[in-house]
């Protein structure tokens, strides 16, 4: 190993470093508040791999990367409900709400989930295509091969609900014909610049990291575990608020552990500079829940808050105890929200009513 290599792997650790300092400095300085583990472990029993045993299956993007699918549901449900993942998660963070609905509506629901590109199960992508408008079109083409036909409902989470409004944007006219309804979890239509994980995302070492990256892609790749102090903490201490159970706390921090370090540094500006504004109005007539989590410090309440504002038929839900993860923390109270925009889209009164009061 010559001198300038054992430089650069010297550089690439200080990185690591520093960057595990800033982004605890940065955590502090936005209000992150140590996890305590739950008194009791009441998801120890829990199979996080659900979604495993439910059919598989493969849809190629528009440039074709392939997305993995999974369905839940019978091919007549009245609607089909698809779900699509945040950043540095995967279909699994839609572990309970997978679990539940199928029990609460029977064949009423038709359920898919898929891993974003670059995330979980589906292919790589160029970093060029690691954009929020590319995952607007992601999420078209899923649902064309997985729900051909029939009235969709979407559920997004963070990063996903970015790219949901991004097809919004992008699609009006399949929007007006075929969604009845959409949920927005944590997740902003612009302006996140200033405010959240965008202020830490700033710093002067991340932008190091982004660097290091495109520069030497192979050498960061081996440097993998110090890259990983930049980010990751942020998304591991930003999950959860207050009391969590210790095998949900694990299973979320593998699932965030499993993402590629070139999609998390692909990705980094594309949350930090996106605006789908445009797509606001296209959502204007539908029914619409935004969810946020009072203590979410990766996109904050206040970003749920003005993005109700700009949707008149939307019902705010704030999760009190929450942070950016309310649907795995909170799954019951999400779930319940879940329940009422889906009686709203019109699917089966009854059996939605019985859902909503039981």
């Amino acid at each position: 190993m010559n001198g300038r290599s054992v430089a650069m792997r010297g550089g690439l650790a200080t990185v690591g470093v520093l960057g595990a300092l800033a982004a605890a400095h940065a955590l502090r300085r936005i209000g992150a508040r140590v996890l305590w583990p739950a008194e009791r472990d009441e998801y120890r029993d829990e199979d996080f791999a659900l979604l495993d045993d439910d059919p598989a299956g493969i849809v190629i993007a528009s440039d074709g990367v392939t997305l993995a699918t999974r369905t839940v549901g019978p091919d007549d449900a009245e609607v089909t409900v698809v779900f699509v993942h945040g950043f540095c998660n995967a279909m699994e963070a839609f572990h309970f709400q997978r679990r539940d609905l199928a029990d609460r509506w029977g064949d009423s629901v038709r359920m898919v989930f898929f891993d974003q590109r670059g995330h979980g199960r589906s292919g790589a992508p160029t970093p060029e295509s690691c954009t929020v408008g590319q995952l607007g079109r992601d999420l078209v083409s899923v649902i064309e091969a997985t729900a051909p036909t029939g009235p969709v409902v979407l559920v997004a989470h963070s990063l996903g609900g970015m790219g949901l409004l991004a097809a919004a944007a992008q699609s009006p006219e399949f929007f007006a014909s075929r969604v009845a309804g959409v949920a927005l979890i944590c997740t902003a239509a612009a302006e996140v610049a200033g405010t959240g994980i965008a202020q830490v995302l700033s710093h002067p070492v991340i932008d190091g990291f982004r660097l290091a990256v495109r520069s030497a892609p192979a050498l960061v790749r081996f440097g993998r575990r110090a890259s990983k102090h930049v980010v990751t903490p942020i998304l591991h201490v930003s999950s959860f608020h207050g009391p969590v159970s210790p095998t949900l706390s694990r299973f979320t921090t593998m699932m965030i552990d499993r993402t590629p370090v070139e999609t998390i540094e692909a990705f980094l500006e594309a949350i930090r500079l996106h605006d789908e504004s445009a797509a606001l109005p296209v959502l204007a007539e539908l029914p619409v829940l935004v969810l946020g989590g009072a203590h979410d410090m990766v996109i904050p309440f206040v970003n749920s808050r003005v993005l109700a504002q700009r949707l008149p038929s939307a019902e705010l839900v704030r999760v009190a105890d929450a942070a950016h993860m309310p649907q795995l923390q909170f799954a019951d109270e999400v779930t319940d929200a879940l329940d009422r925009l889906l009686v709203r889209a019109g699917v089966g009164a009854d059996a939605g009513n019985e859902a909503v009061g039981g």
